[in-house]
């Protein structure tokens, strides 16, 4: 491992370490020689992941709904660099039809589980950390059945702009995925691919994304330190077309 990287030694935190993509946040962390804690709900996903990694890894149960969770996660972390959180938890459908405890779930998850977080965390980061959070491109592109998830990444997107100014020079972005093969498209089934196809025909990018996309964004917003109150949008033009 290079001594050069700039996460060699550095502590990173990962919330929703047991997700696709919060696995392959750690994954590449590891391997540029970072300290992982790995966080969230289900912990037999959160050792999965840490069977995987490079180095060490500490894991801690995390509610995002529960701010004793988040308060007793700040306590068992102690110091660290740098938190990214991935986590999601969609209330998709019609407004007619929305669960109202599922949309208090979704923003649990992505501006009152963030915000919990900043308050509890932001004192224990060494130095010029960061945080960097996951919107996502249907804040900028609504859908009919995604009025919460539009509704929740938006409110992130402004949420990461008053949490730079306010926990300065602690740098707080985040990143907004559009449409990634993560693997989330696999219920398609036998029709993902054309849906996959199409995104590629329509976006500027002329493809779709790749979790290495999005794990791009994470180090640049981690390791550029003249970024912060920005949404890095990862979604190959998706927002524009």
């Amino acid at each position: 491992m290079s001594a050069s990287s700039p996460l060699a030694g550095r502590r990173l935190v990962v919330v929703g370490a047991g997700s696709r993509t919060g696995r392959a946040v750690a994954l590449a962390a590891s391997a540029a020689g970072a300290r992982l804690v790995l966080a969230g709900p289900d912990p037999r996903k959160l050792e999965w992941t840490a069977g995987e990694l490079a180095g060490e890894a500490e894991v801690l149960p995390l509610d995002l709904t529960d701010e004793r969770s988040i308060a007793e996660l700040a306590a068992k972390v102690g110091g660290f660099d740098h938190l990214v959180s991935t986590a999601a938890m969609p209330a998709n459908g019609p407004v007619a039809e929305l669960d109202a405890d599922a949309v208090r779930r979704a923003f649990d998850a992505k501006v009152i589980g963030p915000l919990l977080l900043a308050k509890h965390l932001a004192g224990r980061v060494d130095g010029a950390g960061t945080f960097t959070f996951f919107s996502g491109v249907a804040a900028w592109r609504p859908a009919p059945a995604r009025t919460v998830m539009a509704t929740t990444n938006g409110a992130l997107a402004f949420l990461v702009q008053a949490l730079a100014v306010e926990l300065a020079p602690i740098r707080v972005n985040a990143v907004s995925p559009g449409i990634v093969d993560t693997g989330s498209w696999d219920g398609l089934g036998a029709d993902k691919a054309a849906f996959l196809r199409g995104v590629a025909e329509r976006n500027p990018a002329r493809r779709v994304g790749a979790t290495e996309d999005l794990v791009k964004a994470v180090l640049y917003a981690i390791d550029n330190q003249y970024v912060t109150g920005t949404v890095l949008h990862v979604d190959g033009g998706g927002r524009l077309a």
